[in-house]
């Protein structure tokens, strides 16, 4: 992993000199990554990137170089320069596992650091987060619209930037995606990677028939031939089913063939039937062309006969939501040896904060089906002996009593006086797991159109404590 400790906008920087100045950059404090919405169409986001933030976390040092950077700005004395060299993250972090379920004003991540180390941290930890998420996210959403059908993630060509595309496939991976084409992040991370040949292959024979030939004498145990370059039904299958006919008498068995382009609703069905009654029942049919969710959520209602989609564009870049919206911000700052809680208001109710010291539970029913997330003080604890009674954050009156419940806390600690303390599962793992995260909740909470809204609460003590604090400053202005 990289050194990303100067992958920070210079206003950390410049609020870590004023904490310098000031004497306060050995004042503890807590901070919270959550985001407030992903768009109008999801009711939750997959969390995804933590691995990189453990790598970014183990790599943070200025080297000389960034010292030299940082003088040539005439921004920051020389006292203030040497702190750097010698600059390490020597905090706690705790954080939701990859692949588990989020959802909005939920701590994701919860630093708890001397204010200058906690800082830092900012930019680069919400660059990592939100991006992953994003980009689990969608991937989540165009697998379930797939319904069982497989999904690979083809999106390098079109992601905004190397970067962008090594990561954006390893989150599309943790959401279901079960292949990247993307080399390198199949080499960096073990993920299986899948593709066959581009129209330029077919183009650059005499004719398609020859460069079927071609293709699966090199690749016979792989073989998915692309039908549509000239005329799919016309010159594409009948060619590629003569050539899945050679191949079997030479003892192997096509994989299938795959359409780029026209109707994939009526060129699918027609490609399975000319398929079967040519023998080749098991043969697939793959489909790939500025697919997305909603696009394969209609082919599937129309009949389309595809087993494998690739989905690119619209995956890679989360077209049709860009950005997540995860912020960080300070929630408690340590005075005379006590977290002291802090919130920020705003004019606008979506930007008011959550205070204090913080804990996520996810609370289950006795089928094992998520119910409810509850966000508590870290003090709190759940007795799953008693009955609970929770309520909605904005809407008060609206209640519910829990009882033969089971409690989940959903945050873990990642890092411990600055020492790593937890272990990155495999990524095979993390997918595994995310799958069973989207097995307990219930399918309207999923849906790809008007989800219905999943429960996340206050605790009664710390809706108190966001009230009182309200109250306290409305009375002071």
């Amino acid at each position: 992993m990289r050194n990303l400790t100067m992958l920070t906008d210079l206003y950390e920087l410049t609020m870590m000199y004023g904490y310098w100045k000031k004497g306060m950059g050995r004042n503890r404090a807590v901070f919270d990554m959550f985001y407030r919405a992903t768009s109008e169409t999801t009711a939750y986001a997959i969390a995804a990137g933590l691995e990189q933030v453990i790598d970014y976390i183990n790599n943070l040092r200025f080297e000389e170089h960034d010292i030299e950077y940082l003088r040539s700005l005439n921004l920051f004395d020389e006292e203030f320069l040497n702190y750097l060299r010698g600059f390490k993250f020597t905090g706690d972090i705790m954080a939701v596992p990859e692949g588990t379920l989020v959802f909005s004003y939920e701590p994701i991540v919860r630093v708890t650091a001397p204010i200058m180390e906690a800082q830092l941290l900012e930019t680069a930890l919400l660059n990592i987060v939100n991006h992953q998420t994003l980009i689990a996210t969608k991937a989540s959403r165009v697998v379930q619209a797939a319904d069982g059908g497989t999904v690979l993630e083809f999106g390098l060509r079109r992601a905004q930037g190397p970067d962008a595309g090594i990561y954006g496939a390893r989150a599309a991976v943790i959401a279901g995606c079960k292949a990247t084409s993307n080399v390198l992040t199949g080499e960096m991370f073990g993920i299986p990677v899948g593709g066959t040949h581009a129209h330029s292959w077919v183009m650059s024979f005499p004719d398609e028939l020859e460069a079927f030939r071609a293709y699966a004498e090199i690749f016979p145990t792989n073989c998915m031939l692309l039908v549509d370059t000239y005329d799919t039904l016309g010159s594409g299958m009948p060619n590629a089913i003569k050539v899945f006919g050679e191949l079997r008498a030479r003892g192997y068995e096509p994989v299938g063939i795959r359409l780029d382009s026209g109707d994939l609703a009526y060129l699918s069905r027609e490609c399975r039937r000319m398929m079967d009654e040519a023998g080749f029942p098991n043969a697939k049919v793959f489909a790939s062309g500025d697919l997305d969710e909603e696009l394969i959520w209609d082919l599937k209602a129309q009949g389309a006969a595809i087993d494998v989609w690739g989905v690119g564009t619209r995956l890679i870049t989360s077209q049709d939501c860009p950005a997540l919206g995860g912020v960080y911000k300070l929630a408690a700052e340590e005075v005379d040896g006590k977290f002291v809680p802090k919130i920020k208001i705003s004019e606008n109710p979506a930007k008011v904060t959550n205070p204090g010291q913080k804990m996520l539970y996810r609370l289950y029913d006795s089928a094992g089906m998520a119910v409810a997330d509850l966000i508590t003080l870290d003090h709190e604890r759940i007795d799953e002996s008693k009955p609970l009674t929770i309520f909605d954050p904005v809407d008060t009156w609206k209640k519910l009593t829990l009882t033969n419940f089971k409690a989940r806390r959903l945050l873990v600690p990642v890092f411990e006086g600055g020492r790593q303390v937890y272990e990155s599962p495999k990524l095979i793992d993390i997918q595994a797991y995310c799958q069973r995260e989207l097995d307990t909740f219930w399918a309207q909470y999923k849906r790809l159109r008007n989800p219905h809204r999943y429960k996340v609460d206050l605790s009664d003590e710390l809706w108190m404590l966001k009230h009182t604090m309200l109250q306290r400053r409305q009375e002071r202005v």
